[in-house]
C-alpha cells in the first residue's frame, strides 16, 4: 500500500471525523436495542456475524473527502469485513489523479477486506457489460448488481421484458464466475398498472432465471413496500427461495405515520423494524451477507462524528443482533 500516497495522516483523519475512533457516548442509543436483539435472535442464523458489510454510499462524503486509502482502513478497524461499492472514484486531489481498480484491490487486500458486490447503473450493463464484469473480477468480488428498478414500465409485459434483459446479463456474469443481482426499493412491490392484482416483484422473480439472476433484498425498502402495497411478507421471499438472496441490505427504520413510506431511515438499532423476527423467519437454509446501509445524506446523521460514527454504531448494533 506504500505506493499509494495518502493526503491525510492519522491526526488529519481524527480531525476530519471528529472523534469517530473514540468510544462514543452516543452508542448508548443503540445499546438497549442491540442487547434485546441478541437475546431474541436464535443461536444459528443464516446471516454470518463475521461477514458484516457496508455499502459505501452510506459514507460517500468520507470516500470523497478522505479517499479509499483512509476510509477502508477505518472500516476494517470498526470491524467490517465486506465492502459493497457505489462507484470506484474519489476526489482526484487525493492522489493528484483518479485511483485505479488495481490500487483499490491492493487497499482491500492490505486491510483484510473483501469486495462483496457493487451497485452499477443499469445503463452500464446495457452499454458496457463486459467492462463492468472486468471491474468486478479485478476487485475480486463475487457479485455485481444494480440498485435501479428493473424497468420504469410498470406493466406485466414491461417487467417480463426486463427479466429477459437481466437473464442475458446474468448469463454473461455466470460465464465469468460472477452473480448478477438486483436491489429493490419499494416500487418493485407495487402492482402492475395493467393487472392490479399482480405484484411487479413477483413477475420479475418468476421470469428471471434462478441460475443467473439473484436478488439483494433491501429489508427496509421491503417493509416500506409492505406498508404501501400490503399483502406480502418480506421474509417469505427469502424463505421460499433462499439461494436467490446472497446479499441483504440491513438498514433500519423508525415508524412515522407522517412519512408516506411509513418509516424514517435511522441508524441500525435506533429503529423499530422487526429484525429479530425477520432473521428467525427467513430460516437457516442459505447464507446471506448482511450489508449495512443508510440512505440519508451523511451531513444529516448525528454529529459528531457524522457518517463514520453512524457506521460504527450501526456495526455494533448489527453485531449484537447477529450474536
Amino acid at each position: 500500500m506504500s505506493h499509494i500516497r495518502k493526503s491525510f495522516d492519522r491526526r488529519d483523519f481524527l480531525r476530519a471525523t471528529a472523534g469517530t475512533t473514540v468510544a462514543l457516548a452516543a452508542a448508548s442509543v443503540t445499546g438497549a436495542a442491540a442487547t434485546s436483539a441478541a437475546a431474541a435472535a436464535p443461536s444459528k442464523l443464516s446471516i454470518p456475524k463475521d461477514r458484516i458489510g457496508i455499502q459505501l454510499y452510506s459514507i460517500r462524503d468520507k470516500v470523497s473527502a478522505l479517499g479509499f486509502g483512509v476510509v477502508l482502513p477505518e472500516l476494517a478497524r470498526i470491524g467490517y469485513t465486506e465492502i459493497e461499492f457505489a462507484g470506484y472514484t474519489q476526489n482526484t486531489s487525493i492522489l493528484g489523479r483518479q485511483i485505479t481498480l488495481p490500487e483499490i484491490r491492493t487497499l482491500l487486500d492490505d486491510n483484510g477486506l473483501s469486495a462483496v458486490g457493487s451497485h452499477v447503473g443499469i445503463g452500464n450493463f446495457r452499454s458496457n457489460l463486459q467492462g463492468e464484469l472486468d471491474a468486478a473480477q479485478i476487485l475480486g468480488m463475487p457479485h455485481v448488481g444494480t440498485a435501479n428498478a428493473p424497468t420504469n414500465v410498470n406493466t406485466v409485459a414491461g417487467y417480463r421484458a426486463a427479466a429477459d434483459e437481466f437473464n442475458v446479463w446474468g448469463a454473461a456474469a455466470t460465464a465469468r464466475g460472477l452473480k448478477l443481482y438486483q436491489h429493490n426499493h419499494a416500487g418493485e412491490f407495487a402492482f402492475a398498472t395493467d393487472q392490479p392484482s399482480v405484484r411487479l416483484y413477483d413477475v420479475f422473480l418468476k421470469n428471471t432465471d434462478p441460475r443467473h439472476v439473484y436478488l439483494e433484498l433491501d429489508i427496509y425498502w421491503a417493509y416500506v413496500g409492505q406498508y404501501r402495497y400490503p399483502g406480502f411478507d418480506p421474509a417469505a421471499y427469502v424463505r421460499n427461495q433462499p439461494y436467490r438472496y446472497p446479499l441483504f441490505h440491513m438498514k433500519d427504520g423508525d415508524a412515522n405515520s407522517a412519512n408516506a413510506n411509513g418509516f424514517d431511515i435511522v441508524e441500525f438499532g435506533a429503529g423499530d423494524l422487526p429484525y429479530e423476527k425477520f432473521v428467525r423467519d427467513i430460516g437457516p437454509r442459505a447464507s446471506h451477507v448482511g450489508i449495512w446501509e443508510q440512505d440519508t445524506a451523511p451531513n444529516t446523521q448525528p454529529n459528531p462524528p457524522g457518517s463514520l460514527g453512524a457506521a460504527e454504531r450501526s456495526f455494533d448494533a448489527l453485531k449484537g443482533l447477529l450474536g
